[in-house]
C-alpha cells in the first residue's frame, strides 16, 4: 500500500500532543483563499511512498515521540482522500503503540456506505482528529474555500456521535471570519458536540503567500493583515465560552 506524499516534518510541535512526525499528504478538494500549501492541491502529484518506507523512517524517531507523549499526525492536503493508505498506515502504527492523529478539513466526507465503512476502519486506529472548521456561515464558507460547509459540519457531528476525540481548529482571518456573530455561531455549534477536548484559534499569517506567486496563482487576500493579539484572545474567549 502506498500513498502520495507532499512532504514530511520529523519534529512538529503544533499538530497534536507532544513532538510529532507529520506526514503531509498530496491532494485537496478545498481551495482556501489563505491556504499556505497550495502546492498540495493536485491529487495526482507528490512522491509515492509505501507504508513500509514511512514506518521505517518513523521508527528512527520513536524515542523522541515516546518521551514527550507525541506520535504521528497525517495532515495535507486532505488525508481522507487517501483513506485506504491512511487505514493501513495507522493499523501498523498501532501495532507499535504510536499515538495517531488526523489533521483534516473534512472536505471529502460523505455518508455513502462505501466511504463510511472505510472511515470507520480508519477511526478504529485513530486517537485524535484535528478538525479545521473554517467558517460557520455556509455561503461565506463557499466564498472562502470553494465548497459548502454542510458536509464538514456533518462530519463533525459524525465524529461526536462516534465518540472520537477532537481538537477543533479555527484559523482566524480578519474581515473574513472574525466577526462576533460568526464566532458565536461557531461556538454554539461546537457546544452541540460531545467529543471536543480543545478549541484552538490559529492566527492568519502571510508565510505561504510566496507559494501562490511561485505557482502563478492570484492571492485573493492581499491587504489583509494577521489579527492582533487582542483579536485572537477575543476569539478564544468566545469559542471556549470564557466570560470576561
Amino acid at each position: 500500500m502506498s500513498g502520495r506524499i507532499h512532504s514530511i516534518e520529523t519534529c512538529g510541535a503544533v499538530d497534536g500532543p507532544g513532538l510529532r512526525y507529520i506526514i503531509f499528504t498530496q491532494g485537496c478538494l478545498l481551495r482556501c483563499q489563505y491556504c499556505h500549501n497550495p502546492d498540495t492541491w493536485k491529487i495526482r502529484s507528490g512522491k509515492e511512498m509505501t507504508v513500509q518506507e514511512i514506518l521505517q523512517d518513523i521508527k528512527d524517531f520513536l524515542p523522541f515521540f515516546q518521551a514527550t507523549g507525541g506520535g504521528v499526525t497525517v495532515s495535507g492536503g486532505e488525508p481522507l482522500l487517501q483513506i485506504d493508505f491512511l487505514a493501513e498506515l495507522f493499523k501498523e502504527l498501532k501495532k507499535i503503540n504510536v499515538h495517531t492523529a488526523i489533521d483534516t478539513s473534512g472536505g471529502c466526507f460523505n455518508r455513502a456506505p462505501h466511504f463510511l465503512e472505510k472511515l470507520d476502519e480508519v477511526l478504529t486506529y485513530t486517537d485524535l482528529v484535528l478538525l479545521d472548521l473554517k467558517h460557520i456561515h455556509q455561503e461565506r464558507h463557499k466564498d472562502l474555500t470553494g465548497l459548502s460547509n454542510a458536509h464538514i459540519l456533518d462530519f463533525a457531528t459524525y465524529l461526536s456521535d462516534n465518540h472520537i476525540p477532537v481538537w477543533i481548529r479555527h484559523l482566524l482571518v480578519p474581515t473574513i471570519n472574525d466577526q462576533e456573530e460568526y464566532l458565536h455561531g461557531l461556538a454554539d455549534f461546537i457546544q452541540t458536540l460531545s467529543n471536543v477536548e480543545k478549541v484552538e484559534v490559529l492566527p492568519y499569517h502571510l508565510m505561504g503567500v510566496y507559494k501562490w506567486k511561485n505557482l502563478g496563482l492570484t492571492y485573493q487576500l492581499n491587504g489583509i493583515e494577521p489579527p492582533s493579539q487582542a483579536q485572537v484572545l477575543r476569539a478564544r474567549q468566545i469559542l471556549n465560552h470564557i466570560s470576561h
